[in-house]
């Protein structure tokens, strides 16, 4: 009636919401699209999952499609593998990707590799997610970021959202995927509540896998990073827009494949770059992107060697105030920016 009359309605406001319960939209709105996809892995049944990521799904969807498994990886990988194979599309939750390590024969040896070994004809369409990297006090066998282990092998794909919208958008990307997709995840942004847009609420919203998302545009610097670190960097272009550096910050979304255009392209524009990682550094992501950049048609453009800020070269220790100096802090950005302009 209030179109009929000519008023203009309002579209609906943009709404906050967890990245806890943006997957969890997420899986609900697959599970109920597709009678194939179900979801398994410990405690996610009727405990509602370990972080609650599952919460209310075993209820609605019982115990077929919602599965809890004995404490070993190896095993219920290697079922979740096996149903894939069958054209089912299992999504296999990982308590931490440190226990991945247990099944990493079956991601790598069963998932990864049959679909080209097998000349096309059996994809495996599978998702291997669940909380990477550093948690907070858990040490050194829980804080470890598998983004370069995962990524250094073809047959896969990688994805690490930051915001909600990247959590729910490639989640339901990955499940509709006839890939195995491996999901990081951060287990320090689950209970962190963002801006969701109207698109994003939609059931038939993905983001695409392989591109990357530009959080800030700059003309001084560019920041690359994924997963928790995007936030630190937005943190940091913050404090140096103030000393009038202008940073351009990349949420880098997938691991692999990777969008090294996009990363081309602002590099191109600001003439500097500056690589931001949680994990190792040596054979990081941050290294392959500097490898690429100067392999590739933007290394003529920069006017510095590119500069990588990565956690510590050791394990994670327990202890708090050595923990904090061990993963990047906003200062260590602020410092590699101001060393990469040379001021």
């Amino acid at each position: 009636l209030q179109q009929r009359r000519g008023l203009r309605l309002s579209a609906p406001a943009a709404i906050q919401v967890t990245v806890r319960d943006a997957l969890n939209q997420a899986l609900d709105e697959e599970l109920e699209r597709d009678e194939r996809v179900f979801l398994l892995g410990e405690e996610v049944a009727q405990y509602d999952g370990a972080y609650k990521i599952s919460r209310g799904l075993w209820k609605k969807y019982g115990d077929k499609r919602v599965i809890d498994t004995p404490i070993s990886e190896m095993g219920f990988a290697g079922i979740a593998v096996g149903a894939a194979m069958v054209w089912l599309r299992p999504v296999c939750e990982f308590m931490t990707f440190n226990f991945s390590m247990q099944a990493i024969d079956q991601v790598i040896n069963s998932a990864a590799k049959t679909c080209y070994m097998s000349a096309g004809s059996i994809a495996v369409p599978i998702v291997f997610r669940g909380p990477n990297g550093a948690s907070a006090g858990v040490a050194a066998q829980h804080s470890q970021c598998f983004a370069a282990w995962y990524g250094h092998c073809p047959g896969l794909k990688v994805v690490s959202p930051w915001s909600s919208e990247d959590a729910k958008g490639l989640l339901k990307a990955a499940i509709r995927d006839d890939n195995p997709v491996v999901m990081l995840e951060s287990e320090l942004l689950y209970g962190v509540p963002f801006e969701m847009s109207e698109q994003a609420q939609s059931k038939e919203f993905v983001v695409p896998i392989g591109k990357a998302k530009i959080e800030k545009q700059g003309t001084h610097v560019t920041l690359v990073a994924h997963s928790r670190p995007v936030g630190h960097c937005l943190e940091a272009a913050a404090v140096l827009s103030k000393e009038g550096v202008e940073c351009e910050v990349i949420n880098l979304r997938t691991i692999r494949p990777m969008d090294i255009e996009a990363v081309e392209a602002s590099v191109v524009k600001t003439n500097h770059l500056v690589t931001v990682e949680g994990g190792w550094p040596q054979f990081g992501v941050g290294a392959e992107i500097c490898a690429r950049i100067m392999e590739g048609p933007a290394f003529n453009y920069l006017d510095a060697p590119a500069v990588r800020v990565t956690g510590a070269d050791v394990p994670m220790p327990y202890a708090k105030i050595l923990e904090d100096n061990s993963i990047p802090q906003v200062k260590d950005i602020v410092f590699a920016v101001k060393k990469a302009l040379n001021i």
